[in-house]
């Protein structure tokens, strides 16, 4: 029944040393064995997925990737773009006066520049560090408003922008899909971009349906692929409104909640 599984990546394939276990290597082998499409969805570029991908062995022609929450679905061998829903140079100035009118910094990723945020902060260098991407300081002011922007988001301590995200206009969630994937960072993108939306593209491009769909996540940037799949599965460490919204619970990260819900879903044991 289920013949494509989505999973986010960090809180759920990894664990809390950014590693995939054993046990969820083998899980993930078997399924893909037998047929099943196994794709990695993820608010990182895919430069921050790429080891993972590899060790997982994942790097076929007929492998897909979601990489920056969905803004871009790609495949992996010859990263063909079959769908990419972006934003633009004025989106990011926008955002970014915004940002500082809150106190809270902001990055963004260009195709063409890459990481760029117009002041270098802990949580860029973060960004920067697991995706194993270089920062480029770039005054927002000086983008063009037609320059593409994949991704803009906006960084500070989980206490600073918890504040900053009770202000937010409304507007602003009528304009973006506007999805916090971690204490600090809340995430700004194209309306039609989100995880949900990318699953069932891919879903659909591949002849699936919902009902054939495992979508697995821990965070608010899982929300929209969980509350889509056929068997929507928040971890067990995930947050309590990605709880409320899931089909099935299944356990943490530590502990091989994704290799389970595999053996349990598909494998049958």
């Amino acid at each position: 029944m289920y013949k494509l599984v989505a999973l986010d990546m960090d809180g759920t394939l990894l664990n809390s040393q950014k590693a995939i276990s054993p046990r969820t290597k083998q899980a993930i082998h078997a399924a893909r064995e037998q047929g099943v499409h196994v794709v990695l969805a993820s608010g990182r570029p895919l430069e921050g997925m790429t080891k993972y991908l590899d060790e997982l062995e994942m790097r076929g022609e007929n492998d897909y990737v979601l990489s920056y929450n969905a803004s871009l679905v790609q495949r992996i061998a010859s990263k063909t773009v079959i769908r990419k829903q972006i934003m633009t140079g004025l989106d990011a100035k926008n955002i970014a006066s915004l940002a500082n009118d809150f106190g809270t910094f902001v990055h963004a990723f260009s195709p063409e520049r890459g990481l760029i945020t117009p002041q270098n902060n802990p949580y860029t260098q973060h960004e920067s560090e697991i995706n194993d991407v270089a920062v480029t300081e770039v005054d927002f002011s000086t983008l063009s408003d037609d320059e593409e922007i994949i991704k803009v988001m906006m960084i500070a301590d989980p206490e600073v922008l918890s504040a900053a995200i009770a202000q937010l206009p409304a507007s602003l969630y009528e304009q973006y899909t506007v999805v916090q994937s971690a204490p600090f960072f809340l995430e700004l993108m194209n309306p039609n971009s989100n995880k949900g939306t990318g699953v069932a593209m891919l879903a659909e491009h591949l002849g699936l349906s919902a009902e054939n769909v495992i979508c697995m996540g821990d965070a608010g940037n899982d929300h929209h692929m969980i509350a889509y799949a056929g068997l929507g599965v928040a971890m067990g460490n995930a947050t309590d409104d990605i709880k409320a919204i899931a089909n099935h619970i299944t356990d943490t990260n530590d502990n091989d909640g994704v290799a389970k819900v595999i053996e349990q879903f598909i494998l049958n044991k």
